[in-house]
């Protein structure tokens, strides 16, 4: 899927809350595939779930969070 912020090889802040906002299974693989090649990535994941996990219907953040700190 092509991600409207993701036009180059970073994860943005923007990029990376599009993919997780609209993307698939492959995409989210694709991001802990860079999760695993970058710790600094770690970081900007958990900046853009930590504010979304007040909202108990912003699901795939939730998931994100855990999956990625637990």
């Amino acid at each position: 899927m092509l991600h409207r912020h993701l036009n180059h090889e970073d994860y943005t802040l923007a990029a990376i809350d599009d993919l997780i906002a609209r993307g698939g299974r492959a995409d989210w693989e694709q991001l802990r595939a860079g999760l695993r090649e970058n710790p600094v990535l770690f970081e900007k994941v958990r900046q853009v779930c930590r504010p979304r996990l007040i909202d108990p219907y912003a699901q795939r953040y939730h998931f994100k969070q855990s999956v990625c700190f637990a």
